[in-house]
């Protein structure tokens, strides 16, 4: 398991990285909420190869079989590897050339609290709570658990999917006890 887990997960991390890496450079021209979109649907489109390796797993060292539980180890060391790509990624991208992207995200954050007319209580806790995650997520270690919450779920999701579609049972062979009651 371990080849075709390194083998996939190094695939689809480069392929999250690299996809990443672009669409960040597009984010500021289409707007978050397509930014967001975008965001997913390449993680989706990288963690797809979890699909293709739990398949090449069952095929090409278990002779066709796998077990749910088996599948979903081999899907979710593969979801573990990319989304350890996409926080390594971000990391380098947030820290070396982009610092001040997140201050423009929690800054239309306090924006929108601000604009939802709520009462004066409720929008200084909620802006004071976005100026306390802000805070937060400048140490390294605090943006990386954020990061890695990102793409996991998503992950996740797909290695379910992929393990329940692609396990399969050995095929069931007559017992000798049925075969002598047929004579």
């Amino acid at each position: 398991m371990k080849k075709t887990v390194l083998t996939f997960g190094l695939i689809a991390g480069v392929m999250i990285s690299v996809l990443m890496g672009g669409s960040l450079l597009i984010a500021d021209k289409i707007g978050s909420g397509h930014s967001m979109v975008l965001g997913y649907t390449m993680m989706v489109a990288s963690f797809l190869l979890i699909y293709f390796g739990i398949r090449s797993y069952r095929d090409n060292t278990l002779a066709g079989q796998i077990s749910f539980g088996r599948a979903f180890s081999c899907g979710i060391l593969i979801t573990l590897i990319t989304t350890v790509f996409y926080v390594a990624m971000w990391e380098i991208l947030y820290f070396n050339f982009m610092p001040h992207f997140m201050d423009s995200y929690f800054a239309a954050q306090i924006q929108k609290v601000q604009s939802a007319g709520l009462d004066a209580a409720t929008t200084a806790a909620q802006v004071a709570a976005i100026r306390h995650s802000q805070q937060l997520y400048q140490n390294p270690f605090v943006n990386m658990a954020y990061t890695f919450i990102e793409p996991l779920p998503v992950g996740l999701i797909i290695t379910l999917i992929s393990a329940a579609i692609l396990r399969r049972k050995a095929p069931d062979q007559p017992s000798p006890a049925r075969a002598v009651m047929t004579t």
